[in-house]
């Protein structure tokens, strides 16, 4: 069996506006194996991004308990929680969140420079496919290629996992399909466990395992016996 790197018992988020309390989560069970390419899909308001975030160190279960490995998360207070995005997590959202006054290069260098271990950034760009674009700022670039300087930026610390939230979500299909090849060959070269988060049922295709979220639960999960290349993928 593949070695658990996340595991989640009766994970619950519930969120408090003092009027109202909204369930974002409702008692989640889940593993995420070492080295796969997971595929969380469901609707908006299903759970996936409040999970994401709370396995990524940034929000903390209201009940339940959550594992990194043999660290126990929701065991950690805010100091922890940012050692361990820090030394651990890499994230890759929506909306790239570049310094625009910055060439690609020097946005992944804002990383370099605090890792304990990291790649160059020619190295992490060149995982990504723009080791010629590396001196262009991002409005000189397409949103495809300044998504994969945000995947760049967060694969140069070298984290154990790589936690992406809608990653192709402000993407057409051509250039969507760029980034979700990046991040294939990230998970295939470096062996990074890569969890991603769409509402579009297309890309589960090219995942090992997908797991469906309705109404804060997990409904299903299934594995894929055959992958499907991201060039294969349309939307």
């Amino acid at each position: 069996m593949p070695e658990t790197v996340f595991r989640t018992e009766g994970v619950t988020k519930v969120y408090d506006t003092g009027e109202v309390k909204v369930t974002a989560l409702a008692g989640v069970d889940l593993e995420l194996f070492a080295g796969e390419l997971a595929v969380l899909l469901g609707p908006s308001g299903s759970g996936k991004s409040t999970l994401l975030n709370i396995l990524g160190g940034l929000d903390h279960a209201t009940e339940g308990r959550v594992w990194f490995r043999d660290l126990e998360l929701t065991g950690l207070g805010d100091r922890g929680l940012t050692r361990y995005r820090r030394d651990h997590v890499g994230f890759v959202f929506q909306f790239y969140n570049l310094v625009a006054s910055l060439t690609a290069r020097e946005n992944v260098q804002l990383v370099t420079d605090v890792a304990r271990d990291p790649m160059t950034p020619e190295a992490a760009l060149a995982e990504v496919g723009l080791d010629h674009r590396m001196d262009h700022f991002p409005a000189e670039m397409s949103g495809g290629e300044q998504q994969r300087v945000a995947i760049a930026r967060a694969i140069a610390k070298r984290p154990e996992v790589l936690l992406c939230d809608e990653p192709t979500g402000a993407l057409d299909s051509q250039t969507g399909i760029q980034v979700l090849e990046a991040l294939k060959s990230v998970n295939d070269r470096l062996g990074t466990t890569t969890a991603v988060i769409t509402h579009n049922a297309a890309i589960r295709k090219m995942a090992h395992r997908v797991i469906r979220f309705r109404d804060g639960r997990i409904e299903r999960v299934e594995e894929n016996a055959t992958r499907v290349a991201p060039s294969e993928i349309s939307w």
